[in-house]
């Protein structure tokens, strides 16, 4: 694996940063408070190629690797997590599969305005009783002529209510379990198609998590992407993908909190000198900034097989596993660090706190890595 980046990736860095410092950071802090979606800046991060950066040129994307996704996407979660979320989920989540899934058709219909920023997609696979078990799928769709008919309800989408098209997983064939799931690209506004609820979180607060219902909801069966019966790969495929995504994101918020207490070390006195000169400080410190590395190197380590077109399963849930377990530890010491002004809004460790948690449940939570980790372990001769 390379350490050294090159001069593009060297370049989609700095933009990312340049836009995340200047134009997100700003406003972050307002935007979890008021749990206000921040449009202006999503339509930024289109305009700069970030929602679909690695999308090929001639579809409306950015034409990078994936290491150059994870460099931005680490850059902007250091502003504000629940930017790095819209972008992370539409690009890994919707963009990948309807690029490597979809028809002609498909790709000029749905992919270039999402990769190019004028549309938003989502990701309906979660629903009341399919997390962690996502093959126990209840949502239903049957074949009526030229149409799919689907009736059931997703939770837990993110862009839900913002999204303009939703890649949605629905049943086709229950005798078949989860070889009878099939995807299908629903836009917002379908007859039967609703959102019924936004939920209120605990972080990610700027972006939208809402709920769908699907009642006699026709969709045109042009819109089913890939083959019937080929819902679950396809839905498996993105969320490998977007693990390195999440990764990327854990690492973003674990940064953001370690140099938020290096600096406050700094200036913050105790018994007469700056606390980052007392010892436990400093070892506090020490832990925080060689596991927020360590995290890096394996998102850096999984987005290098996926390019090189290597398998990469194992290696995304590593790094998804640690970096998120990393950030929500970095996060809490960087409360700890910060004693009780770090419980107060006025810093923003608690913001890196509340955003850090979400990164050991989504896209799989962490218990769910360890055993996709294990699996491959004992499979791999």
């Amino acid at each position: 694996m390379r350490l050294e980046l090159t001069d593009e990736q060297q370049m989609v860095q700095a933009l990312a940063r340049d836009f995340a410092q200047q134009e997100v950071k700003p406003i972050a802090a307002e935007c979890d408070h008021e749990a206000r979606y921040p449009h202006a800046t999503v339509k930024r991060m289109g305009e700069l190629g970030l929602l679909g950066i690695t999308v090929p040129e001639g579809l409306g994307g950015g034409g990078a690797d994936t290491m150059s996704y994870v460099l931005a996407l680490e850059e902007v979660a250091v502003a504000c997590a629940s930017h790095a979320v819209v972008m992370s989920v539409n690009n890994s989540l919707v963009c990948a599969p309807i690029h490597r899934h979809g028809t002609p058709e498909q790709h000029e219909r749905f992919l270039v305005p999402l990769a190019s920023g004028r549309a938003l997609g989502c990701f309906a696979l979660t629903e009341p009783q399919a997390g962690s078990d996502a093959t126990n799928q209840a949502t239903l769709a049957r074949q009526d002529g030229d149409h799919y008919v689907l009736d059931g309800r997703k939770v837990f989408v993110t862009n839900g209510r913002e999204a303009t098209a939703a890649l949605v997983f629905a049943q086709t064939d229950v005798a078949k379990a989860h070889r009878g799931i099939s995807a299908f690209l629903v836009e917002k506004g379908t007859p039967g198609f609703v959102v019924t609820k936004v939920q209120d979180k605990l972080g990610l607060r700027a972006s939208d998590t809402a709920e769908f219902v699907f009642e006699e909801c026709r969709v045109p069966a042009a819109n089913r992407l890939g083959l019937e019966g080929e819902g679950f790969k396809i839905a498996l495929k993105a969320i490998d993908g977007g693990r390195i995504g999440i990764a990327a994101q854990a690492v973003g918020i674990a940064r953001a909190a370690l140099e938020a207490s290096v600096a406050y070390a700094r200036e913050r006195k105790a018994f007469g000198v700056p606390i980052g000169q007392h010892q436990m400080v400093q070892w506090m410190l020490a832990d925080m900034a060689t596991a927020v590395d360590a995290a890096r190197l394996l998102t850096w380590r999984a987005a290098t097989l996926k390019d090189a077109g290597r398998p990469y399963g194992r290696a995304a849930s590593m790094a998804k596993l640690f970096a998120s377990e990393t950030a929500m530890r970095v996060a809490t010491d960087g409360v700890q660090v910060h004693g009780g002004y770090g419980y107060i809004k006025e810093y923003p460790v608690e913001r890196f706190f509340r955003d850090a948690k979400i990164t050991q449940i989504y896209e799989g939570t962490s218990q769910i890595q360890r055993l996709v980790i294990a699996r491959h372990l004992l499979e791999d001769e």
